[in-house]
């Protein structure tokens, strides 16, 4: 296919802005609220988190690679496995990174978030990270954190990511035929939904005198309603965060995501014991039938796995009809 078909393609869902191949074939690219301009593909890049990680895999970017962060720190039990899967890219830090770390390899590009890798006045940011001749790409999700114009989550966070990644590195041809395929995917799901009433969804990922869970700028909100079911706190001004025990109780929860962090599934059993122990999410319709699916981290933040994610939530919700 010509590349200016699948250009076309990109643009019209809005994933880029800018687009430029004249000048010595530079290209600009969206970035948050600022416009990054690429004169070659990047040869030295450092990827944050498991998810970005996996697009980064999805479109073949290992040879680009000279490090990787955020993958085995905190409870992600995935990460050791992706490690191996990455061969000889190192983990620079198995958290956040300093900006001695990053600098240590010399990259010319970090692939990260707010609160994927960097905090807003810390350490590592693209200002700072300029002053090296370090340019950044952030995950469009994160940019709520900034304050930005505030706009529901949908499936487009994750195309829009994998679409950069491609007219960036010259892999135009492959990002389309993912955005293609897992766009197919969900048109299938949505077919074998039909017109069946949602049933009210809840995601637990951790706490407990107060739940944290995903609000309406988060990428799950639109899983879940991609799989044909509806968040109950989708009126959370927020990515993530916290809500109260009787909200998510008054709500009634038919349906439960469980965040998984454990390698064997007992993670999300154990918070299934919680909640059946809970006064009030005790008595609620999902707990007292242990309708619940269990999900990883890589799955529930923007990334390749979010499609088959959304599967398993469709068939947990509606396995009659799979």
């Amino acid at each position: 296919m010509r590349k200016s078909i699948i250009l076309s393609v990109l643009v019209a869902t809005s994933l880029l802005i800018n687009t430029n191949f004249g000048v010595a074939n530079s290209i600009t690219v969206n970035s948050c609220d600022r416009k990054v301009t690429f004169n070659a593909p990047p040869n030295k890049i450092i990827v944050h988190d498991l998810n970005m990680n996996e697009m980064a895999i999805a479109l073949n970017l290992q040879d680009k690679m000279v490090g990787v962060t955020g993958v085995t720190g905190w409870y992600k039990k995935e990460g050791p496995a992706l490690l191996k899967k990455l061969g000889n890219i190192p983990e620079l830090a198995p958290k956040y990174p300093t900006l001695e770390n990053l600098l240590a390899v010399g990259p010319d590009l970090f692939i990260a978030g707010w609160y994927y890798g960097m905090k807003p006045g810390g350490e590592v940011t693209p200002d700072s990270l300029a002053q090296h001749g370090i340019k950044t790409l952030e995950l469009t999700e994160s940019c709520i954190h900034l304050d930005q114009a505030k706009k529901r989550a949908s499936m487009d966070l994750l195309f829009h990511d994998i679409s950069r990644l491609g007219v960036i590195f010259k892999k135009e041809n492959e990002a389309y035929a993912l955005i293609k395929k897992w766009k197919a995917e969900l048109a299938s799901i949505k077919k074998t939904i039909g017109t069946k009433a949602g049933k009210r969804v809840f995601l637990y990922d951790s706490g407990k005198e107060k739940p944290f869970t995903a609000g309406k700028f988060a990428i799950p909100t639109a899983m879940i309603e991609a799989a044909g079911g509806k968040n109950i706190v989708d009126d959370m001004s927020t990515s993530w965060g916290r809500t109260s025990w009787e909200t998510v109780a008054s709500r009634n929860p038919e349906f439960l995501v469980l965040l998984d962090y454990s390698e064997d599934g007992s993670g999300a059993k154990g918070l299934l014991d919680f909640l059946k122990s809970h006064p009030a999410m005790g008595e609620t319709d999902a707990v007292k039938n242990s309708r619940y699916v269990a999900l990883r981290y890589a799955e529930l933040t923007p990334g390749p796995a979010n499609i088959n994610a959304i599967r398993k939530i469709a068939v947990g919700m509606n396995p009659e009809l799979f």
